[in-house]
């Protein structure tokens, strides 16, 4: 079995999950005192996810010809994350303009985010086994804020942001900017994640990769406890 000296993991999906689109509605609503009718914020919740307004949750249902150059690029620039999210929240009805705006600024709370029951066990066991650990999101704002207020952030040694390199997974040069970072070895690195295109894109480096299923927190209680069966300590 391979000793892996190193860990790297997505973000949305593999380590947490967004809220779901109704609790992410009825949030911004009642922070902007915006009153509905509770028939009218289930239809709007459900109209919005299919739409792939609430970034981390699913993809549109229908992609709108408009946005389809820039939803391929969106995770390379701030810019380009917030106009293609916006965008597809505004193909929605919503009582004040200035909701979808404010939509996409509670996706960035960390309020909107609940880790999966087994990260922050799977985290520590990871330092204390002494492996490095790196996060490889593709994304488009700073996640480092998440990380600290769920207790994630002390097992987490090097970030990788998308946004931040302007490049994306599965590009390879993202993956070689995480480890250099942790000055890893690809032939001992496992790569943790949910999305088999993006975070596959690692095992062109000669990374290992290991895959979740993304899904609802409560619904997957400990899936992330087989990485601690796929890795050895250091030799």
């Amino acid at each position: 079995m391979t000793a892996y000296t190193t860990v790297l993991f997505d973000f949305s999906g593999t380590l947490l999950r967004v809220e779901p689109a109704e609790t992410w509605l009825r949030a911004v609503l009642r922070e902007t005192g915006t009153p509905m009718a509770e028939d009218e914020i289930a239809r709007t919740a459900r109209a919005l996810e299919e739409a792939g307004a609430l970034p981390g949750g699913p993809a549109p249902r229908e992609l709108p010809a408009e946005l389809a150059d820039a939803w391929r690029i969106r995770d390379r620039t701030p810019e380009l994350h917030r106009d293609v999210y916006t965008g597809l929240s505004r193909r929605v009805a919503l009582p004040d303009p200035a909701l979808h705006d404010a939509l996409y600024d509670r996706h960035m709370t960390p309020a909107a985010w609940q880790p999966y029951p087994d990260a922050l066990e799977v985290l520590r066991e990871l330092r204390a086994r002494g492996l490095r650990v790196g996060v490889v999101s593709n994304i488009g704002w700073d996640l480092r804020p998440v990380f600290r207020a769920h207790g994630l952030d002390p097992y987490v040694d090097a970030y990788t942001l998308s946004f931040e390199h302007g490049v994306q997974k599965p590009e390879p040069e993202l993956f070689r900017i995480a480890l250099d970072a942790l000055d890893a070895e690809a032939g001992r690195t496992l790569m943790v994640g949910d999305d088999r295109r993006a975070d596959g894109g690692a095992a062109v480096l000669g990374c290992a990769v290991h895959f979740v299923d993304h899904l609802p927190a409560g619904l997957r209680p400990d899936a992330l406890r087989g990485v601690l069966a796929a890795v050895t300590a250091p030799a």
